[in-house]
């Protein structure tokens, strides 16, 4: 399995179809970037019209909510459950190198609980959503990234002894080059909203980014800002200040490393927001996650650093619909948000208190929920319906 995009010819009988990126002719200064190029989508998640939740949930089947892999290093976040595939010879004898092999369940979080209902095929969507970015992100020559491949042939045979089956798998599996992770959340944001909206109505800066005064909830900012946070294993991961993220990372290289990824962050963001707003979406804001290749005994091959994990989706970015864009208010969103608005409800009528364990899930927040991250799906990639 070599490193590069998987380009196999298209079957015919797949759900599978080739999505022609058209120009970006609203990108102003980014109108350079390449356009055109194909991307394989998969395309196995029906678009229904159901009338009601529960018959539109029925058409997507039950959600995969976790898996139980024979494979070393299991690691379980709050919607992907990572392994190492570990490294071994090929049929003719070449080496393969270790792996990671990243399953994005059907699981959905807020306020950093998990919830316990799942929401069926997420994890399919959010796969296809980063997929498709990582490889525009590479094909754009804005950024390396760790993704070699969706498919699940390089998972061994025998790594499905539990209840989880390489079915199951199917258009929810990342392979990808293992990684030292950089224990930083590069967020940048260019609009205010959120802990950036709260944290400028106290201090009238985000994480340490001076701000005009005078600026409303959602607000388009002058310009992108970078804030990092810390990257908690548990709990809430923590706005920091640029200094503070240049002494959290003083191992890997300190301020100069931050600055090649506060350059490269704001880089993949502008790129990405250009083409978002040409496909009717503002990207508010979003999060990356970088790290550097290790070898098979978990060494650092390159201090080159590489995007890691998910890119651009609706759990790791804000995503509204241009069209309804209105400054001074909470906008319409293809995100989480729909399950937060559910959850703060809760909140206010003292059912729940932000902890675990979370509340049960009703179907029309669940379809709710689903429904906006297929319209994203269909709005920046297209669907074959």
């Amino acid at each position: 399995m070599g490193s590069g995009t998987d380009r196999r010819p298209i079957d015919p009988d797949s759900c599978q179809f080739i999505v022609h990126v058209p120009s970006l002719s609203n990108a102003g200064e980014h109108s350079g970037l390449k356009v055109g190029y194909p991307h394989f989508v998969n395309t196995d998640h029906p678009t229904p019209t159901s009338p009601s939740s529960s018959d539109y949930l029925s058409e997507f089947g039950a959600p995969v909510f976790e898996t139980d892999l024979s494979l070393p290093n299991k690691r379980a976040g709050k919607v992907r459950d990572t392994y190492t595939i570990p490294a071994h010879s090929d049929f003719d004898g070449s080496h393969i190198p270790a792996r990671l092999a990243m399953i994005a369940s059907d699981r959905i979080s807020a306020f950093d609980v998990i919830m316990p209902t799942g929401i069926p095929s997420k994890g399919k969507l959010l796969t296809e959503i980063a997929t498709f970015w990582l490889r525009w992100i590479e094909d754009q020559e804005l950024s390396p990234t760790h993704l070699l491949t969706t498919d699940t042939l390089p998972i061994p045979a025998d790594a499905f002894a539990g209840k989880t089956t390489r079915a199951m798998l199917e258009g929810r599996t990342t392979i990808g080059k293992l990684c030292k992770v950089i224990p930083i959340e590069c967020v940048v944001r260019g609009y205010l909203e959120g802990s950036g909206l709260a944290d400028y109505r106290k201090t009238g800066k985000v994480c340490s980014v001076d701000l005009p005064q005078g600026l409303n909830q959602c607000d388009r900012l002058p310009e992108p800002i970078f804030t990092p946070a810390t990257k908690a294993d548990a709990g809430h991961d923590e706005n920091i200040g640029f200094e503070q993220a240049c002494e959290h990372v003083a191992e890997f290289g300190g301020r100069s490393l931050m600055d090649r990824l506060r350059e490269r962050s704001l880089n993949i963001y502008v790129a990405a927001s250009a083409y978002a707003k040409d496909h009717g979406i503002i990207l508010a804001d979003t999060k990356f996650e970088f790290g550097f290749p290790v070898d098979d005994d978990g060494q650092i091959m390159s201090t080159e650093p590489i995007l890691i994990d998910e890119a651009l989706t609706p759990d790791s970015s804000r995503f509204w619909p241009a069209d309804d864009y209105e400054p001074g208010r909470a906008q319409k969103s293809f995100d989480k948000q729909f399950l937060r608005e559910y959850l703060e409800s809760l909140v206010a009528s003292g059912s729940w208190n932000k902890t675990p364990p979370g509340p049960a899930l009703p179907d029309d927040v669940i379809a709710g929920t689903l429904k906006r991250y297929t319209r994203a799906r269909d709005m920046l990639i297209g669907h074959s319906s």
